[in-house]
């Protein structure tokens, strides 16, 4: 059977991972909020649909990266979601970072439809989601990731099944927990060294490839120094993000004093406006320029 894939969310980075499929060959379908967001992959040759619905009922491969919990829960819990239209055998995929349990409750009623679920959160930002080199992170039955690895295949290099459903978006949390407590350092160290009167850039250098190095300061920390501060992922994101994990790590009777540091603040940032803004504008908490 020819795999016809559904897409729902063309932002900064569902936007590169659709054209990397169309450009592997699928046949893509979209539906997005504004359809003005995803013309550029409509004249690549993707297919519009008015709606969740409609596509639903096209595609055999569902692939979802929205922005919020809740968004989730209506596209594909909803009335007019996609358990209620998908076709029997259809393989649905979340790539939304979300709350475990929701995923698990995704993955319930899907099975109830004959439907094949995956929760597979992705990490790697806009240069990850252009580049085809995203961590995949995913939860599920193992038969269904293994049919859907493929896939996979096109939009990451770092593709791993962590457990049942619901495990992909775990490993996401434990990922931003460690994202969290990790920009509190980079913006740090980059004060630092101007206040002792360095170039920044230089000691960039000097500590990104020895034990101090880290995604985020190979990655982000350029773009701070610069005064960069256009998303490659939202703030807003990523306040949901660890607001997520903190309610997970409570449940769990763990304490998270750096991921609660680190939240709040992201929020005093949210709160100055800078919400639409990329992770790496924290540095400007540091530098007192809100």
């Amino acid at each position: 059977m020819t795999t016809t894939i559904g897409f729902i969310g063309t932002g900064v980075m569902g936007k590169s991972m659709a054209t990397h499929l169309i450009e592997a060959g699928y046949e893509v379908h979209l539906f997005t909020r504004t359809k003005a967001k995803a013309q550029e992959l409509l004249d690549a040759g993707a297919v519009w649909e008015e709606s969740i619905a409609s596509l639903a009922q096209r595609v055999n491969v569902i692939i979802s990266i929205v922005g919020y919990p809740y968004d989730v829960e209506t596209i594909y819990l909803g009335e007019d979601g996609i358990i209620t239209h998908a076709q029997p055998g259809t393989y649905l995929i979340d790539m939304t970072t979300s709350d475990p349990v929701l995923a698990e409750t995704i993955s319930q009623a899907a099975e109830k439809k004959d439907l094949h679920s995956l929760d597979a959160p992705v990490s790697g930002g806009d240069i990850g989601a252009k580049n085809g080199k995203l961590t995949i992170m995913a939860g599920g039955k193992e038969k269904d990731f293994e049919a859907m690895r493929p896939i996979f295949e096109k939009l990451g290099e770092n593709i791993v099944l962590q457990g049942p459903a619901g495990a992909g978006q775990h490993t996401k949390m434990a990922n931003q927990i460690t994202i969290a407590s990790n920009m509190i350092g980079v913006s740090e160290a980059i004060m630092y060294a101007k206040k002792a009167g360095l170039d920044p850039v230089r000691v960039l250098k000097s500590i990104s490839t020895g034990a101090a190095g880290s995604w985020s300061l190979s990655n982000l920390a350029p773009r701070m120094i610069k005064g960069d501060s256009d998303p490659g992922f939202y703030i807003k994101h990523f306040i949901k993000d660890m607001k997520i994990a903190l309610a997970n790590a409570k449940k769990m009777g763990l304490q998270t004093p750096g991921l609660a540091l680190s939240l709040e603040l992201y929020e005093e940032l949210a709160e100055k406006g800078l919400e639409d803004r990329g992770t790496q504008a924290l540095i400007k908490w540091f530098e007192g320029n809100l």
